[in-house]
């Protein structure tokens, strides 16, 4: 028995045209030009032609060619026009102008004497990321390598620059101009830098030669040569062949697709091109709108009449209202070249289907970015959860992606709004997933390349699986086990580093996360072992990634619905894919090569979310990526003058936007940009079916964010006082919003005591925590410790530092001090402790030499011995900070040398009791770097400084830590180094400056003798110790303000003093 599958019974939709669809589906032979408006029907219309074309006028399929710029464009027109025909194709039918050129060089490229070597390998064509590699490979230092001018010779070896030749590269092969062209261009303008760049155009061109491979531009151009050789007769096969050709979205053609089309049709050929030159925004990218508007010129009709234009004039995506504001900014848009008169007044003034709803427009303005980024996500869910529209019906669009997305997608996210972007805006290689990966793979191919800091990173990876915490614990207990054996343990980070590359370093080692370092270890050790014995990439890299527990709780969080978990694996997939292509490539088959050309890549990467069905978020994309999309509810968030229009040159460093067939042409002028700008903004403007909100920031102060001009070219009747909104909105519309304003309501005294129980009773019903007075700051009580934080039955002691700490923040004191939040030490604590230790060791006499000079070199020679033990963030930093610290070696010992006064004493710890004005009782302490006797026989306390910044003179006067110290001087404290015949009171402080140098001298800062106690008077250093003596004992440490030092500070995140900084 046999079966037969058929498809069900059943018609195609037959789509109603009006007048203007018609006139282009039932057009003649020759060539068309349809301008094409948002929203007026032009993918429908395209189909119907193409329908028309094989059902009415008998045109076999594969006579039909249809050319768009996307394959999804291409994809859905040849879907649509296979279900409309009610049948499949074998035919392609549609494809993109780069995969038909492709197509074509494929098949007649060896017949035409291309590639005619049968021992090469097939045909490859570069992606971007590859060209990347090929043109940084190029630009090395090699014996061959091409003589730049001088001024390049630094910019050639930054991956800027090989972007830049690319671009130009690119830019020479869509022009047809040619490395002999452009070195002849370059010769008469006299720019040696076009001249090298096409001596590099050749050897570049080798090179792909050699590998049988062509990029993207190279493509176009290579098909247009194979149509234009009168030997191989290719252009007339093609014209046999393809006798209706169509083309979508004509206006974002380049020069060399035009010329590709001019081959491909012959004259008077039936040539469809769509189009609307006012959506014409790929500038950046080639394309050129003069395309569209010559097109009737360079394509004429058989007699040599300019080719027929149609305006399809009505509009559906949108009513009257939104139709006029689109209308009012392509209004002061150009509209030159060979369109005729009449249609090009026709396109100026579309019509909107009769009784369509008018829709809405607003433009709003708000006085910061966040009450904007605020208003917005609040316009977002009263229009979900108000008027019903879904997540997925709305979109916001900004100009620029890098600057605006990040902050605008925070704000949203944080008032609950569910926001998608665009999944592949990173390259593959710096998504979050892949780089843990990536840097394991590293590490297994070259053990070399751990260095600490990376070390330390892979630990705290997925596949490592550490906290900080963790590593905290790890790290002092290796450093106490060198300790406990006698020696002088190394940096924390390198130690780590040691234990994750060699096992032995953790045995018998007991501490929180040993174990996870210990499976790290040993799953580089797995994966090392593997590629030895000959393991592919994508092996390699499946031990890394299997080798864990990360694949399952990744796992487990996308089954839970984590969007962030769903994009990490949808670039973990992208990965393996990339290495499975790559795998089958010659020459591309070493872990380094991979990870060459992977991070070498600074495009986004495929992405398999992208292909799949989104769920329901709002869409966060830039203006340039909607085009082709539609939502119910557009915003166009911060569209600013300065920003949005962009009327700076876009023109680089080899000035490619120079270049054309005849020469060198003036740069783009700003007429031409603002052009470019405002059609970007009315490509953002003709997104929304039903409204459009337009936002932008109006700042009060005088050197603030303005409003754009394209915001009054909307053409809205409205002051723009009546737009503007000065805070935050008054009551969101979440959960959050709700609750906020009801215990508002329920805790203010000046409201009826009947709103207030309301209020109250409203919250009781709510189920949400927050709405839980329990768990309300405020309400709770304030808890205290068993034991104070200091013994009440004892002195305070107060050194320098806690008294400066006190001073500057108490919050912060606590928190480093008393609650255990101490930073790991800095590179600049570092490089003073080392100066400190050997400007003792040099008064104490352990170090000395013959003479100054060698006494430095004795000091340089000790430093060094450490100097690798310090956490600089850089190699170059390192050697920068190594050659500050010998210039203060040397300043210092000039200082020491010269010294009029007698040293007695260095880092010499001190004890002084001291009771305040109000019955406190205390003890200074601390350690003075260096004491001195002057001819009075008076201490002199010298504190030794290596920060950057010196006090100011009136700062060095109340310098608290100073007068501390001559405070203890006066209280006995060193009392026992002042000789019988000395006074021993204070002679005095002096901060001495490493760093910093007067006339070639050490500078030095002198804070005058403290002056005696006078009857009942308390002096400003006993004020400082009582009103931190306070503090201490009153246990409440309140956040102090300061811009300065709060940047710099590690708790800033939880302060609510800086949380509630005015600009926040």
């Amino acid at each position: 028995m046999s079966f037969r599958i058929v498809p069900p019974a059943g018609e195609a939709h037959v789509p109603a045209l009006d007048e203007f669809q018609r006139q282009v589906v039932e057009h003649g032979t020759g060539p068309l030009l349809v301008l094409a408006g948002p929203g007026t029907g032009k993918t429908t219309t395209l189909v119907e032609a193409i329908v028309d074309r094989i059902e009415r006028r008998g045109a076999s399929p594969d006579q039909v060619l249809a050319l768009t710029f996307s394959r999804k464009a291409a994809e859905q027109l040849r879907d649509r026009v296979t279900a409309r025909l009610g049948r499949t194709m074998a035919t392609q039918l549609s494809s993109t102008f780069h995969s038909f050129a492709y197509s074509l060089v494929r098949e007649f490229g060896d017949a035409d004497g291309l590639f005619p070597d049968p021992t090469r390998p097939p045909l490859r064509l570069l992606s971007a990321p590859e060209q990347e590699v090929v043109l940084a490979e190029l630009l090395r230092d090699r014996r061959h390598a091409v003589d730049w001018p001088p001024e390049l010779a630094q910019a050639r070896r930054t991956r800027g620059f090989a972007r830049e030749l690319g671009g130009l590269l690119g830019r020479v092969t869509e022009r047809g101009i040619g490395s002999r062209r452009l070195r002849q261009i370059g010769a008469a303008a006299g720019r040696a830098d076009l001249v090298a760049a096409a001596d590099f155009l050749d050897q570049y061109d080798d090179v792909l030669g050699g590998q049988n491979a062509l990029d993207y531009s190279a493509l176009i151009a290579t098909a247009v040569a194979l149509l234009q050789d009168p030997v191989s007769g290719v252009r007339e096969q093609l014209r046999r062949r393809f006798r209706h050709v169509f083309v979508d979205e004509y206006q974002d053609t380049d020069p060399s697709q035009v010329a590709l089309l001019r081959e491909l049709v012959a004259p008077g050929a039936e040539l469809v091109a769509v189009g609307d030159p006012h959506q014409s925004i790929y500038g950046f990218r080639g394309a050129d709108v003069r395309g569209i508007l010559q097109f009737p010129a360079a394509f004429t009709r058989t007699d040599g009449a300019p080719a027929d234009v149609v305006v399809l004039r009505t509009t559906r995506r949108f009513g009257p209202a939104l139709l006029e504001a689109a209308g009012n900014v392509a209004a002061r848009l150009p509209l030159p070249g060979a369109i005729p008169g009449a249609q090009a007044d026709a396109f100026r003034s579309p019509l909107s289907v009769p009784g369509a709803a008018p829709g809405v427009v607003e433009a709003r303005t708000f006085d910061t970015d966040r009450a904007e980024a605020e208003h917005i996500a609040d316009l977002l869910r009263r229009a979900h959860l108000t008027d019903g529209v879904p997540w997925s019906e709305m979109a916001v669009l900004v100009r620029s992606g890098r600057s605006t997305l990040p902050p605008l997608r925070r704000a949203l996210i944080a008032a609950g709004v569910p926001v998608e972007v665009t999944a592949d805006e990173l390259p593959l290689h710096r998504e979050g997933a892949v780089q843990p990966l990536l840097d394991a793979l590293q590490a297994v191919a070259d053990p070399a390349w751990l260095d600490p800091e990376r070390a330390r990173a892979l630990l705290l990876s997925p596949l490592g699986g550490l906290d900080p915490t963790d590593l905290r614990a790890v790290s002092r207990a290796l450093r106490q086990r060198v300790r406990d054996a006698g020696g002088h343990p190394a940096a924390s980070p390198e130690l780590l580093r040691e234990a994750l590359s060699d096992p032995v370093a953790l045995q018998g080692l007991q501490a929180p996360g040993v174990e996870r370092v210990r499976a790290l270890t040993g799953l580089l050790a797995v994966a090392r072992e593997r590629l030895e014995s000959g393991g592919s990439v994508e092996e390699v890299l499946w031990e890394l990634w299997d080798g864990t527990g990360w694949p399952q709780r990744l796992r487990a969080s996308a089954e839970g619905g984590s969007r962030l978990a769903h994009r990490d694996l949808d670039a973990v997939c992208a990965l393996f894919e990339y290495a499975a292509r790559v795998e089958e490539r010659v020459g591309h088959t070493g872990v380094i090569d991979f990870l060459e050309s992977l991070r070498a890549q600074e495009i986004p990467g495929d992405s398999l979310a992208e292909r799949g069905v989104r769920g329901e978020a709002v869409r966060l994309m830039t203006a340039h990526r909607s085009k082709g999309l539609e939502w119910r509810v557009v915003v166009i968030a911060h569209v600013q003058e300065g920003t949005w229009p962009d009327v700076r040159l876009r023109s680089g460093l080899l000035g490619a936007d120079e270049l054309a067939r005849d020469g060198l042409v003036p740069r783009a002028s700003t007429r031409e940009l603002l052009a470019e700008e405002r059609r970007l903004f009315y490509v953002a403007c003709t997104r929304a079916r039903e409204r459009l909100v337009v936002t932008a920031v109006a700042s009060a102060a005088e050197d603030g964010e303005e409003p754009s001009r394209f915001l009054g070219e909307l053409g809205l009747d409205v002051e723009p006082e009546r737009i503007h909104t000065v805070g935050r909105p008054q009551r969101p519309l979440s959960w959050a919003g709700i609750v906020a304003e009801l215990r508002r309501t329920a805790v203010d005294d000046d409201l009826p005591l009947a709103v207030r129980e309301a209020a109250a009773r409203r919250l009781r019903r709510l189920p949400v925590p927050a709405a839980d007075p329990g768990s309300w700051w405020g309400t709770r009580a304030l808890s205290r410790a068993d034991a104070p934080v200091r013994p009440t039955g004892e002195p305070l002691r107060m050194s320098a530092s806690l008294l400066t700490a006190l001073e500057r923040c108490p919050t912060a004191w606590f928190l480093e001090r008393e609650a255990g939040g101490g930073q790991p030490s800095s590179q600049a604590q570092g490089f003073g402790n080392v100066l400190h230790a050997l400007a003792e060791r040099v008064g104490t006499g352990e170090l000395v030499a013959e003479d100054r000079d060698a006494l430095v070199g004795v000091l340089m020679d000790r430093l060094d011995e450490v100097w690798d033990r310090i956490p600089f963030r850089t190699p170059w930093s390192a050697a920068k900070e190594r050659d500050e610290a010998r210039a203060a070696l040397e300043r210092f010992v000039d200082w020491h040398r010269a010294a009029v006064r007698t040293p007695v004493a260095f880092e010499q710890p001190f004890s002084a009791g001291l009771t305040l004005a109000d019955g406190t009782e205390v003890t200074l302490v601390g350690y003075a770097d260096r004491l001195e006797l002057d001819e009075a026989g008076r201490i002199v306390v010298v504190d030794l400084k290596t920060s950057k910044t010196p006090p100011s003179d009136k700062e060095l006067h109340a310098d608290p830590q100073l007068s501390l110290y001559q405070l203890a001087a006066e209280r006995g404290a060193f009392a026992d180094l002042v000789p019988e015949d000395g006074t021993g009171g204070p002679g005095g402080a002096e901060l001495w400056q490493l760093r910093r140098g007067v006339r070639g001298k050490l500078k030095v800062q002198r804070q005058e003798p403290l002056e005696p106690a006078a009857d009942g008077e308390e002096r400003p250093i006993e004020a400082r110790l009582r009103a931190a003596a306070e503090i201490i004992r009153a246990e409440e440490f309140p956040a102090h303000y300061d811009k300065s030092t709060c940047q710099r500070c590690a708790f800033r995140v939880q302060c609510p003093a800086w949380n509630s900084d005015p600009v926040i």
